[in-house]
């Protein structure tokens, strides 16, 4: 499939350069797969759609202050952004501007007693970093700067306003952002219905946010990432799955977890099963969902991994009519923006 099918023109006003300052008070666009009819709603209104027995899958990642700079010894500044620790002070990263980078070269890090040296580059663009000291945790909260997209241009006065408030496990360099909707009292309003709401981890990577450049979808190569479904999230899930209760995955990256955990020698029970490792799951169009039954995210970057997902649950057609309905409604799109509930 073209990957040109998953672009569409979007103003730059509609751009979110915010958080509202209450994080439920959101635009809710409600769309039902069944019938393709679309409503308008307010994000707290989203308890409407649960039944006691469903299952809400959030993802705890957490956003690590990952982009830091560091000097050469001429003088030039070099942006690093932490991906991954392939192993202790050895990390995969992003490096800018990549022509200055030397291989083997020691930088420094200004009033520290940190240094970096880049010791390879991969055909994919991401450099190896080695670190020393190797732990780098003290580095990160003098240095480290939390990785905002450059699509936003606003200065986030309140970093933590790019956390989601269940952010538990530190490791993503993005956040998981439709989680950014739901605040304390939803939650236990959403609990207080019935629901049995559980936690999965996917560390966001370049893998999430790297577009898509290829001509067709097949020919994208997905980064991997971390995951891990634990055996408690796995119980809570299948169990509500041999009910036939729904399971509603909030975001993406949960969704991906899911799908990613799906018992593939499981021809006629649909369960997850619970592990720690990573994924590259890329869910494009013909992809059978096996446990995701509905759908929180938010409205995507054209040629985007989430929006192909989302376009896959969707269908491509309702898929077209929800973004022009966003568009033409101004709808906030990305992190900060407005969310959709696809049922």
């Amino acid at each position: 499939m073209l990957t040109k099918e998953f672009d569409f023109d979007l103003p730059r006003a509609l751009i979110a350069q915010e958080p509202l300052p209450e994080r439920d008070g959101s635009r809710l666009l409600v769309v039902k797969r069944e019938d393709g009819s679309l409503s308008e709603k307010v994000f707290r209104d989203v308890t409407e759609y649960f039944s006691s027995g469903d299952v809400l899958v959030l993802n705890n990642s957490r956003v690590i202050p990952a982009r830091m700079f560091c000097s050469r010894r001429t003088g030039a500044k070099i942006e690093i952004l932490l991906l991954e620790e392939m192993t202790e002070g050895k990390w995969e990263v992003l490096v800018k501007p990549a022509k200055r980078v030397r291989i083997g070269e020691e930088m420094f890090f200004p009033e520290t007693d940190f240094t970096v040296r880049i010791t390879e580059r991969s055909s994919s663009g991401k450099w190896t970093a080695e670190f020393s000291p190797k732990r780098i945790d003290a580095l990160m909260s003098k240095k480290g700067f939390m990785p905002i997209p450059p699509y936003i241009k606003k200065k986030l006065n309140f970093p933590e306003k790019y956390q989601t408030i269940f952010a538990e496990k530190n490791g993503s360099v993005a956040c998981p952002t439709s989680g950014l909707h739901f605040t304390g009292s939803l939650i236990e309003k959403i609990k207080g219905i019935g629901v049995k709401v559980v936690f999965v981890t996917l560390h966001i990577g370049i893998g999430t946010f790297r577009p898509i450049k290829a001509e067709f979808l097949e020919e994208h190569y997905m980064d991997s990432e971390y995951l891990d479904l634990p055996e408690d999230t796995a119980s809570v899930i299948n169990s509500a799955k041999d009910r036939g209760a729904k399971i509603f995955a909030c975001g993406t990256s949960a969704v991906r977890t899911l799908e990613s955990q799906a018992d593939s020698l499981s021809m006629k029970v649909k369960k997850v099963l619970p592990g720690i490792r990573k994924t590259d799951l890329f869910i494009r169009p013909g992809y059978k969902f096996k446990i995701v039954d509905c759908l929180i995210t938010n409205f995507h970057l054209p040629r985007s991994t989430n929006l192909v997902l989302a376009g896959t649950f969707l269908g491509k057609e309702l898929l077209k009519k929800v973004y022009k309905k966003a568009v033409e409604d101004k709808f906030r799109f990305y992190s900060f923006g407005d969310a959709m509930l696809a049922l």
